[in-house]
């Protein structure tokens, strides 16, 4: 657990991590709060929390009496999101920079491309 971060929402983006690495596909029960909640040593409140967020957001769907199960369409939800999330966090600010520094696109992507190799 990361200690700068709620751990709700860390609860949260586990989950997340699971359903886009397929560990949780779709229509697949999740654990149940107690569960997260012994695991991580956590109240059980915490980690309903976590879950509600998902069940708010549509990526959980709850099924009375029987538990939390990921809802159809969550995978793809969530990558729409994610990349959202990514080009406002990180392809915004690099183009900016990149426009202060007399750098085009083209040789952006140039420059992208050369690191993505060399990996």
């Amino acid at each position: 657990m990361d200690e700068s971060r709620p751990i709700f929402l860390q609860i949260a983006e586990q989950i997340e991590n699971d359903i886009l690495d397929g560990t949780l596909p779709e229509g697949t029960q999740i654990p149940s709060t107690n569960e997260f909640a012994a695991f991580h040593r956590i109240n059980p409140a915490t980690a309903l929390k976590g879950v509600s967020l998902l069940v708010d957001d549509g990526i959980l769907v709850k099924r009375r009496g029987i538990g939390m199960f990921v809802a159809d369409g969550a995978r793809a939800r969530l990558i729409a999101r994610r990349r959202a999330d990514f080009t406002a966090a990180y392809v915004r600010p690099l183009i900016h920079e990149a426009d202060k520094l007399g750098i085009s696109i083209d040789d952006l992507a140039g420059l992208v491309r050369a690191e993505g190799i060399q990996k």
